[in-house]
């Protein structure tokens, strides 16, 4: 049970009796809900072709299919592959603010993701 390529942590339980990671746990629910087995499996395909060779873009894109990949449009999650394909000094780039794509809808994306808080 669960969302395809998402590793889970063993909830702990407190004191108190309230699992740690149940407000995770109801987040990732309403998720499954929304997502159907094609969406999982895209998802899983695009978390491996997020892996770059830079640790902080890994995380950066991660992020933005945490959050955000489930609720996306069709059209928005098309932008977000394009990006992928860009090569990663360039991203490093566009993400550090020092460059800004020419593309309108990358660099809407990129502006958007930069946005995401860390935690």
């Amino acid at each position: 049970m669960g969302v395809p390529g998402y590793r889970y942590r063993e909830a702990e339980t407190l004191d108190s009796g309230v699992r740690r990671n149940d407000g995770l746990e109801r987040r990732l629910s309403g998720i499954r809900k929304r997502m159907t087995y094609d969406d999982a499996t895209e998802l899983r395909r695009l978390r491996w072709r997020s892996r770059r060779g830079m640790r902080e873009l890994d995380r950066l894109f991660e992020r933005w299919l945490d959050r955000c990949w489930a609720t996306s449009t069709e059209a928005e999650r098309e932008v977000f592959r394009r990006l992928l394909d860009c090569e990663d000094d360039r991203l490093w780039k566009w993400f550090l603010g020092h460059e800004r794509s020419d593309d309108a809808q990358l660099d809407t994306l990129v502006q958007s993701i930069r946005q995401l808080s860390p935690g």
